[in-house]
C-alpha cells in the first residue's frame, strides 16, 4: 500500500549526548520517514546575555544579499539579518511573524497580510505595507536577476498598500506554496531605503529588521555581526522574547575541512556550519562537542541529472537502466563516511507528502541489462561497452572545475560500467557550464539538489514551465516536458486540500520514478558541530540550520 509521509508523522530517536535534543539520522539509517522533536525548534530556557560567538564556514558566497542568490549554505545568515512575513511551526504549518494574520480569497489569488506595527529596520525605517511591496516587487523585477527567489514567487503579479499596516498581494493563479516560500530566509524583508542603493552596497551591507546588524564584511576573510538591543519581534513559535543573547557573531571562512574540525576542537571556533563528515566520529566521541546531522526539506541529492532531450538519455529505458546500476548505499557511505542516508525517493524524507514507496529500484544489474537489450544495445565492443550498430553506449557528464574530481561521479563511472555504459567526465568553469546550459549543449549534469520547505520543489526542478528560455532562467535542467507530470504538479500548486495534495504528489512521484529524469542518491544533509558551551541551540523550521537568536554562551568569550 502506497503511503504519503506528512511532516510530523514519525519521530527519529535523538542523540543522548546532545545538549539540545536532536535527531541523528546516521544512527538509524533504516528509518527514512522522520521529523525532529519540537524541542529542536523552540527556546526551552532563558539564556545569559553577552559574549562573542565565533563561527567557521567552508566558503564565502560573495554577497549578503540573500534575495539574489541561489546558494543554500548562507540561508542561516538570513535569520541574523532579516525577518520574514511568516514562519513555519515544527509540523510545517504557517505561523505569524512580521504578519500577525492573513486572509486568502476563495479563488486563492489574493493574500491580505495584517502587519505588526512595532517593527523597525536597523536604519530606523519603519516596517510597513510599503516595505513589503518594495521587497516583493524587487524580487519580481527581472533587473534584480534573482533567479531563485523570482521562481519562488513567480505567480506574484502585483501588490497593493491597503493602509499602512495592511498589504494585499495579487497572484496570477492559485499558488498554495506562496506562504511557505515567504517563510524562507531568502525572502526576508530588507529596508526600502537600502533597496534604493546600488547592488554592491546591498551585497556588502544589507539592512534588515533582524536580531543582528552587519558590522563588517570582508570578502574571503570574514563577517562580523552585532546585536540589535531593541529587537523584540522574533517569530511567536520560537518562544523567544526580546533581543538575542549573544552580543557579537564573527564568521570566518575556512575552506579546509580538517582545519574546520581542528579549530573547533581546540576552541578557536565554537560553531562550524560545515562540519566535515570524515570527522563525525571524532566529534561524537569528544565530550566537549555536539554534532548535528540535519536533513534538509525539498529534493534529495541527485547523483546525476539527465538531459532527456539529448541521446542517449532521450530513451527512458536507458535512464532506468542507468539508475538500476547505481549502488546508492555504497556511494552514500563513501561520500558521507556513514553520515548520509541513501534514498530512492524524489522528495527528502521529512518533506510534506514525500512518498517513500515510490522507489526507483536497484542495484539490479540483470534488470538493467534486460532494459538495455530491449532498447537495442545488444552488442559489445572490445572494451566491453554496449553498442547498437556502430554506436557505443556512452555519455558525458558536466562538472564545474574543482581541485578534486567528485568522488560521486567517479563511483558512478564504475557502477554503470558494469552494465556496459561508458560515462565520461568533463570539467568546465562555471561560466562555461552556464553557457552550455543555455545552449542545451550537454548530456548530463553532476550531483545537485534543490532545497525548499515545500514539495513544490518538484515543480521547480521537473515541470516543463521551468525549462530556461531566452527570457527566463529556469531550474529544469532535465529538459523534461511531460504532460501528465506537469498536470499533476500544476494541480498541486492550486490545491489546498491535504487529502488531494497527498494523492497528487504521490502520483507525481510515481510518474517521476517511471520517467527517471534524474537519479536520487542520498538525503540532502547539513552537518553542523558546536562546543557544549554554546547553549540554547535551536534550528530553523524551514532550513534546519541554526537559528542563533536563542543561542547563548555558558562560558565567557570576548
Amino acid at each position: 500500500m502506497r503511503r504519503a509521509v506528512f511532516l510530523g508523522a514519525l519521530l527519529l530517536a535523538g542523540c543522548a549526548r546532545s545538549a539540545t535534543p536532536q535527531a541523528d539520522f546516521a544512527q538509524t539509517p533504516s528509518r527514512h520517514a522522520f521529523t525532529y522533536d519540537r524541542s529542536n525548534y523552540v527556546e526551552t530556557e532563558s539564556g545569559r546575555p553577552g559574549g562573542t560567538l565565533r563561527v567557521s564556514v567552508a566558503s564565502d558566497t560573495g554577497t549578503l544579499d540573500l534575495q539574489t542568490i541561489a546558494a543554500t549554505n548562507p540561508k542561516w545568515l538570513g535569520r541574523l539579518i532579516s525577518d520574514n512575513l511568516v514562519y513555519l511551526d515544527d509540523k510545517g504549518n504557517i505561523t505569524p511573524w512580521l504578519a500577525k494574520s492573513w486572509d486568502i480569497s476563495p479563488d486563492g489569488k489574493t493574500y491580505t497580510f495584517h502587519l505588526r506595527r512595532d517593527v523597525t529596520f536597523s536604519d530606523g525605517t519603519p516596517f510597513d505595507a510599503e516595505a513589503v511591496r518594495a521587497n516583493l516587487d524587487r524580487v519580481r523585477d527581472p533587473k534584480t536577476r534573482a533567479a531563485m527567489t523570482t521562481a519562488y514567487i513567480a505567480p506574484y503579479r502585483s501588490g497593493r498598500v491597503v493602509d499602512r499596516y495592511t498589504f494585499e498581494a495579487q497572484l496570477s493563479e492559485p499558488y498554495t506554496p506562496f506562504l511557505n516560500v515567504l517563510a524562507q530566509s531568502w525572502l526576508g524583508m530588507l529596508s526600502p531605503a537600502v533597496l534604493k542603493k546600488s547592488p554592491a552596497e546591498i551585497a556588502s551591507h544589507p539592512i534588515g529588521s533582524g536580531p543582528y546588524v552587519v558590522a563588517s564584511y570582508r570578502r574571503q576573510e570574514g563577517i562580523a555581526f552585532t546585536k540589535r538591543r531593541d529587537y523584540a519581534w522574533a517569530p511567536d513559535f520560537l518562544r523567544h522574547k526580546g533581543p538575542a543573547y549573544i552580543d557579537r557573531i564573527e564568521v570566518g571562512f575556512v575552506p579546509e575541512a580538517l582545519i574546520r574540525y581542528v579549530s573547533l576542537a581546540s576552541g578557536q571556533y565554537q560553531l562550524t556550519i560545515d562540519a566535515p563528515p570524515q570527522n563525525a566520529r571524532e566529534i561524537r566521541a569528544n565530550p566537549e562537542l555536539v554534532l548535528g546531522n540535519r536533513v534538509n526539506l525539498g529534493n534529495p541529492t541527485r547523483a546525476i541529472t539527465f538531459n532527456v532531450s539529448r541521446a542517449p538519455f532521450d530513451d527512458t529505458a536507458v535512464r532506468q537502466a542507468f539508475a538500476l546500476a547505481i549502488d546508492r548505499t555504497g556511494i552514500a557511505r563513501m561520500s558521507g563516511f556513514g553520515e548520509f542516508a541513501p534514498t530512492q525517493a524524489f522528495l527528502s524524507a521529512n518533506t510534506p507528502y514525500a512518498d517513500l514507496d515510490a522507489k526507483t529500484g536497484g542495484p539490479d544489474l540483470e534488470r538493467a541489462g534486460r532494459l538495455l537489450d530491449r532498447a537495442g544495445w545488444t552488442g559489445r565492443d572490445e572494451d566491453g561497452y554496449r553498442t547498437r550498430g556502430a554506436q557505443r553506449l556512452e555519455a558525458t557528464v558536466l562538472l564545474t572545475e574543482t581541485a578534486m574530481l567528485s568522488p560521486v561521479v567517479v563511483a558512478l563511472q564504475a557502477d554503470v560500467k558494469r552494465i556496459g555504459f561508458k560515462l565520461d567526465i568533463e570539467q568546465v568553469t562555471t561560466p562555461q557550464l552556464t553557457d552550455r546550459r543555455k545552449r542545451n549543449a550537454y548530456q548530463a549534469l553532476g550531483p545537485g539538489y534543490w532545497h525548499t520547505n515545500t514539495p513544490d520543489g518538484l515543480f521547480i526542478v521537473y515541470h516543463g514551465k521551468q525549462i530556461s528560455t531566452p527570457a527566463f532562467i529556469g531550474q529544469n535542467t532535465t529538459m523534461l516536458h511531460d504532460a501528465r507530470l506537469d498536470a499533476l504538479l500544476s494541480a498541486a500548486r492550486a490545491n489546498r486540500d491535504p487529502a488531494e495534495l497527498a494523492r497528487l504528489y504521490a502520483a507525481a512521484q510515481e510518474r517521476l520514478v517511471t520517467l527517471m529524469p534524474a537519479v536520487p542518491l542520498y538525503e540532502n544533509h547539513t552537518l553542523i558541530a558546536y562546543r557544549r558551551s554554546l547553549r540554547g541551540m535551536v534550528y530553523d523550521t524551514s532550513h534546519n540550520m541554526p537559528f542563533l537568536t536563542t543561542a547563548w554562551l555558558a562560558e565567557s568569550s570576548s
